[in-house]
């Protein structure tokens, strides 16, 4: 294992080398003969669905463990190491270890992918990027297309770019798609009996072989079950490697001396970057010095991130780490494109819509100590979660202001509760809002350290975008850390968590408490407080839905949405999810599931959804409770 680790980085090098070489003699790997993955089949109703990408550990040395590729893909590792059937989801990973990876593959332009949202590091290209932290999963042909605003040869490193990993959703709701980027030493013969896949099956559904069966480009295998047979439970079951010869000790001397010489080179050259890098730093400080003409007594902004902290100075002092990863808007441009902060343009609360250079962002107005909010926004990346594209700060008033991505569609409870919008949710939007939601929180719950606790999801603060993909909004109340204890109760009445009131305990726990008063929203339609009497729905379900134990499919009538009661591929899988919203609002903290059980447990009911044939509909595990871990 030792000798494999030291040769590591030498094969990624070789690897590296020999697909360019491959793609500059063939063309390019084309995924299906387009540069562009796989068009949508003319059914739209198969999309979203799951799928699952086929990748090899260990692309980088950071990618050595299910955390590491859970936070690349998006996706949880439970449901990563569930679905490779792998024993635990903390086990290390050896270089080249298989992996299935579950993705949600959509239908966007008329295009078959799962986008994913990766952070421009230094050094990458798309191409890179594709070809080895993705493992051609997709191509960077598809990535520059889906990212136009962006300039592939001058990527700005903190930059948030899409990958789209190709993917396809079977017609044959019994079968599941495996992306598969091709080996060089694979045939549609090796591949079928990998997966345990029937051979014509597979050609009939990519095509002859030599046309689109090229190294480096994927074809998609078709499985009955997962995981497949062929996927290794361990490293324990590869044989051992063999004794090292007298020359290959030798040639480990080379292959040591070798790296360790790159490695010093490689720390002088980051020393150097890094020393470049501050005076950079220092000399753009001096620069918004001048072109704000700040005077020279004491008030100049570099004198403010590196003096002494006062008070005053504080906020100043403590965002200058941060200028190098988001954008500082100056207050006459925020001004200008929300017309003076008018009422106009104001989305709710504090919260206002503008446009910047042509691009729309929601501005919030905030107290001078903003310190806090940005301090957890600057740890968090996630597709589910609102993005903090800059922030500005306005001295003479004392007031910051925070710059985030637009989400066009409101708020998920406006959808629910205004009368002129209820209704247009169906079952599948909400089952994957809810999704989403779970994502975002598993993200923020089990990524973070310390630990990220939100403390006020409800359903204001789920925004819905263009595609009615949901992102958690509002970190003005989250904090850091675990089993904390406060005195000083804030939330929002139906949401908050019985500890947190009679405790003051903050933990991950009450976030899982409010996500399933979310969940009775979604199926119920209703508030999270009666208007009429001011009761809680959790309270309320608690006494009337609850009191027997698990749902069941006749209970449901009278609480289920009335938009919802007449989809017959609704009733089963409500089921299922009110049985997940039962675990969630256990009064005692501690038979609270995790995120991580939720996401799986959501995944199944979604996949149940995905199944229903229209005679009627089998949610495995329906009526089984979720239990904490």
């Amino acid at each position: 294992m030792g000798r494999e680790r030291r040769h590591f980085l030498l094969l990624l090098l070789l690897l590296h080398l020999h697909s360019l070489v491959f793609f500059l003699t063939s063309g390019g790997a084309d995924g299906s003969g387009s540069f562009h993955g796989y068009n949508c089949s003319s059914d739209r109703s198969l999309y979203p669905c799951q799928s699952y990408a086929f990748y090899l550990a260990g692309a980088s040395p950071s990618l050595l463990d299910l955390a590491s590729v859970g936070d690349l893909f998006g996706v949880s590792r439970l449901m990563i190491a569930r679905a490779t059937n792998l024993s635990s989801a903390a086990a290390a990973l050896f270089p080249g270890q298989q992996l299935l990876i579950p993705l949600s593959c959509s239908c966007i332009s008329n295009r078959s992918y799962s986008p994913v949202d990766y952070q421009i590091l230094a050094g990458d290209t798309f191409y890179a990027v594709s070809t080895i932290r993705f493992g051609n999963l997709t191509n960077f042909h598809a990535v520059e297309d889906v990212n136009p605003s962006l300039i592939p040869i001058n990527l700005t490193i903190g930059v948030m770019a899409t990958f789209p990993l190709f993917c396809q959703c079977p017609k044959n709701r019994s079968q599941t798609l495996i992306t598969y980027p091709v080996q060089p030493s694979d045939s549609y013969a090796s591949v079928a009996s990998r997966f345990g896949s029937d051979l014509q099956t597979l050609i009939d559904l990519n095509g002859r072989e030599g046309s689109v069966f090229k190294p480096y480009s994927t074809i998609l295998v078709p499985i009955s079950h997962i995981p497949p047979p062929s996927i290794p439970v361990s490293s324990s079951d590869l044989p051992p490697p063999p004794p090292l010869s007298g020359h290959e000790h030798g040639e480990r001397a080379v292959v040591g001396l070798a790296i360790a010489l790159g490695v010093l080179g490689l720390l002088w050259v980051l020393l150097l970057l890094q020393i470049n890098r501050l005076t950079q730093c220092w000399c753009w400080v001096r620069k918004i010095d001048e072109e704000q003409g700040i005077n020279s007594e004491g008030q100049k902004w570099g004198k403010k991130m590196i003096g002494e902290a006062s008070k005053e100075q504080k906020m100043t002092m403590d965002v200058s780490e941060w200028l190098d990863k988001y954008k500082l808007f100056q207050i006459d441009e925020l001004r200008e494109a929300t017309a003076d902060f008018d009422r106009s343009c104001l989305i709710r609360g504090s919260v206002y819509r503008g446009k910047i250079n042509g691009e729309m962002y929601a501005v919030k107005q905030m107290k001078w100590n903003a310190i806090d909010e940005l301090k957890i926004l600057q740890k968090v990346n996630h597709t589910n979660l609102v993005k903090l594209e800059g922030f500005c700060i306005d001295e003479e008033p004392r007031i910051c202001y925070l710059v985030y991505e637009y989400v066009p569609n409101g708020s998920l409870y406006s959808w629910l509760h205004d009368p002129s919008r209820s209704g247009n949710l169906d079952w599948c939007h909400r089952l994957r809002i809810a999704v989403d939601l779970a994502n975002g929180l598993q993200y923020i719950h089990e990524h973070t350290w310390p630990r990220v606790v939100h403390k006020d999801i409800k359903s204001s603060n789920v925004l819905l975008d263009a595609r009615l993909r949901a992102k958690i909004a509002n970190f003005c109340l989250a904090r850091t850390g675990h089993n904390a204890v406060t005195t000083h109760i804030i939330g929002t009445q139906g949401y908050v968590a019985p500890e947190y009131v009679a405790e003051g305990l903050v933990t991950t726990k009450m976030d899982v408490f409010a996500y399933g008063v979310v969940l009775l929203e979604l199926v119920t339609g209703r508030e999270a407080v009666s208007v009429e009497e001011g009761r809680a729905l959790w309270a309320e379900a608690e006494e009337r839905l609850y009191a027997d134990g698990a749902v069941k499919a006749g209970k449901l009538v009278g609480w289920i949405d009335g938009a919802l009661a007449e989809q017959s591929s609704a009733v089963e899988s409500a089921v299922a999810v009110m049985n997940i919203a039962r675990a969630c609002l256990q009064r005692d903290p501690g038979r609270r599931p995790g995120m991580v059980d939720v996401v799986y447990a959501l995944a199944k009911a979604e996949e149940a959804s995905d199944n229903y044939s229209g005679e009627g509909m089998s949610v495995v595990g329906a009526g089984n409770a979720v239990i904490a871990r």
